[in-house]
């Protein structure tokens, strides 16, 4: 496969899974905390550079049987468990990360040696062979995110005469250089004069006074890009710029005009008119009433500390955490100052470190997600709802609940809170995936405190009946969180920037609806009637928050039968159909993270993986297409593709990314899913799934 110069795919590029054929050898990461960067840079580099050929299913030795791939599965899984009841496997994201953390360090003067160093090795070790670097693995060269690891290995030391240096440079040209990357990279650039801030989109902190009723205030934005812009809006007053420590020349396509004017695009469209409205904040910049300004920077930074997390972070995710640490520190916050020890401390919680000393930053983790999404795999593959493991986790998971209004309260004021985050801390941004799940996990476990699951139980579902949006559907933390217009502002060019309804989630709480008694209530219909109405034309649902079109379709089939559809509903008999047809010859599912940018080239189409082998079993057995039904040769198949693929360990090879952060912009690669959606499938396929009558 290749790509052209600007990071596009080649149009002639066919996405055809192959039949079969042996893949470049890829280490197994089970955790980030084992693998080595030797490991790493042994894969071949032009592996990274995805091809259809991924892992095929090669019977091994022993010839396992699904019980026996399963108890081996089952095993792995409870090892991972803490000893504090949780799951959380490693979170991988992209270099933009690790690039991002030495720059914070370095603008703050607190980057040392030694974790420069051990940044950089990680850094090096995920370049492709052109020199470039992906937001996903195997993915096509991403201009931002190559300019920004170039940046840091340069800070790091690297020679830019060096060939790794060279290939970077000659594609981040070939791109449109400096010029042509996103805002977010040229505000890290600005930071340090590579870029000039008048020559970024204003965002001025007066936006803070703004009130909800007006279309682009603050709560319109999702939780993420809030958290995000809030503390943006301080450095953009500020236009605080360091001392370079070098040039950036060969990052420019012509060094005599780094800074290329973009004609202005015509009025009468949105572009031209938010365009016309940042020259208008521009030069109020140059004229901000002073009094007005001091007060809105004061409010920004109560706001902005007001969401700190205990655990010194902000939204148990990367990018309101450094651009908060910048802003505060701006508005007079020493280093030394609690609130900026703590949220630098917080970073070291975000680190994994290699064996040979490497070093990289997950952008969030998933703890809350990891063990309710284990909790119920452990359930279907036939632990007891006592078993010590799982007591465990659900009384983690009780521990957990948030039990205070965060910002979810702006738009549901009395509504009562009882939520759960995804992360370890983030008590202002509980989500109602997390919750809708976690809900589904304790209902599954005999806990010795059953009047407290109970109400915990309740609380999380009034919550959710509470955030449902107007249309019937959910979304992720925010109730119609809909509006177009944030998408269109010129500096949100960094990926989804709102919160809409989904079919993942939506599936995920109509699921945990019916699964508490509430398969009749109106409210639960609606969100059936949503879902009947959002499925493609070709059978599938979008997915969301994984990826893409398999994961939204495994997310739904099994709500709409847990919500008394019968199987036979022609909506679901058409998403049987899409997913049989997108079955690889090998056996397996897989969809290529591309599936967000071409759908009719890439929907549900990629390298079988073993997440969305088990996301495309679970749709298909809940469906009635497993052995207590017709037996489905989809499902056989799939099943032994699972069997044929398993490693000694009892977990799966998945180096592919099959979670998502922002459709096509933001890519993950949870390391647990490789290991518990497998143990559900094939535990719902051997003991019957509890959504058609099989035990629980």
């Amino acid at each position: 496969m290749t790509a052209t110069a600007d990071g596009r795919l080649d149009p002639e590029y066919d996405p055809e899974p192959a039949a079969v054929g042996e893949r470049p050898p890829v280490p197994e990461r089970l955790n980030g905390r084992q693998v080595t960067v030797a490991q790493v840079a042994a894969v071949p580099l032009g592996s990274r550079r995805w091809e259809p050929d991924g892992p095929t299913a090669v019977v091994p030795s022993d010839d396992p049987t699904p019980a026996e791939a399963l108890a081996r599965a089952t095993a792995e899984l409870l090892s991972r468990q803490s000893p504090d009841g949780w799951w959380k496997g490693d979170l991988e994201t992209n270099v933009t990360m690790d690039a991002e953390d030495l720059l914070l360090r370095e603008f703050l003067g607190i980057r040392t040696a030694e974790q420069t160093e051990a940044t950089a090795a990680w850094i090096r070790s995920q370049q492709g062979e052109d020199g470039t670097w992906s937001t996903f693995y195997g993915g096509p060269a991403e201009l931002s995110t190559t300019v920004e690891a170039y940046v840091a290995l340069k800070l790091a030391g690297d020679d830019p005469n060096a060939p790794h240096m060279l290939a970077a440079a000659r594609h981040v040209r070939a791109a449109g250089g400096i010029a042509a990357s996103r805002v977010f990279t040229r505000i890290w650039l600005a930071l340090f004069g590579w870029w000039p801030w008048e020559r970024l989109p204003e965002i001025p902190p007066e936006i803070i006074f703004l009130p909800r009723w007006v279309p682009l205030n603050i709560y319109a934005f999702g939780c993420w890009a809030r958290q995000t812009i809030v503390p943006l809006t301080v450095v953009s007053a500020h236009r605080p710029v360091r001392p370079a420590p070098f040039d950036l020349d060969e990052l420019h396509t012509d060094p005599a005009n780094p800074y290329p004017l973009r004609p202005l695009p015509p009025l009468n469209c949105w572009d031209g008119i938010f365009e016309r409205l940042d020259l208008a904040l521009h030069a109020y910049h140059r004229h901000a009433v002073k009094p007005v300004r001091r007060v809105a920077l004061a409010q920004a930074g109560r706001w902005i500390v007001e969401r700190q997390e205990a655990d010194g972070c902000w939204g148990g995710i990367q990018p309101p955490a450094v651009y908060s640490l910048i802003a505060l520190h701006l508005l007079g916050y020493e280093l030394d100052h609690p609130v900026m020890r703590a949220g630098l401390a917080s970073f070291e919680r975000f680190t994994v470190h290699t064996e040979d000393g490497a070093r990289w930053l997950e952008a969030c983790q998933s703890p809350v997600w990891d063990t309710c999404l284990a909790t119920i795999a452990l359930r279907d593959a036939g632990l007891p709802a006592d078993h010590p493991a799982l007591v465990s986790a659900a009384g983690w998971m009780l521990a957990e609940e948030i039990r205070r209004p965060g910002d979810w309260a702006v738009q549901r004021p009395r509504l009562e809170p009882g939520g759960w985050a995804f992360e370890f801390e983030n008590d202002n941004y509980p989500d109602i995936d997390d919750t809708a799940e976690v809900v589904l996990a304790l209902q599954r476990v005999d806990h010795p405190d059953r009047e407290r699951v109970a109400a915990a139980v309740e609380r999380g579902v009034e919550w959710n009946l509470g955030m449902q949006s107007k249309n019937g559907a959910w979304g992720a933390f925010d109730v119609d969180n809909t509006s177009t217009l944030p998408n269109k502002l010129p500096f949100c060019d960094f990926g989804e920037v709102v919160d809409p309804p989904s079919a993942d989630v939506t599936a995920h709480v109509v699921e945990m609806l019916a699964e508490t008694g509430r398969a009749e209530d109106r409210r639960t219909r609606r969100g059936i009637d949503w879902l009947l109405k959002n499925q493609e034309p070709d059978g599938s649902w979008f997915g969301r928050w994984g990826t893409n079109y398999i994961y939204g379709t495994g997310s739904v089939l099994p709500a709409l039968v847990a919500a008394g559809l019968p199987t036979g509903h022609p909506a679901i008999r058409r998403a049987v159909s899409w997913l049989e047809d997108r079955q690889n010859p090998d056996g397996g599912w897989g969809e290529d993270m591309r599936s967000y940018a071409d759908p009719e080239k890439w929907s549900g189409r990629g390298d079988s993986t073993a997440s969305q082998t088990a996301w495309a079993l679970m749709a298909l057995l809940a469906a009635g297409e497993g052995p207590d039904g017709a037996r489905s040769e989809a499902v056989e198949r799939g099943v032994q593709w699972l069997c044929h693929t398993q490693l000694p360990s009892g977990s799966w090879d998945e180096p592919q990314f099959t979670g998502t952060g922002f459709p096509w912009d933001f890519s993950i690669n949870y390391h647990l899913y490789r290991l518990v959606f497998p143990v559900t499938a094939l535990g719902r396929y051997l003991h019957g799934s509890p959504l058609t009558g099989g035990r629980r």
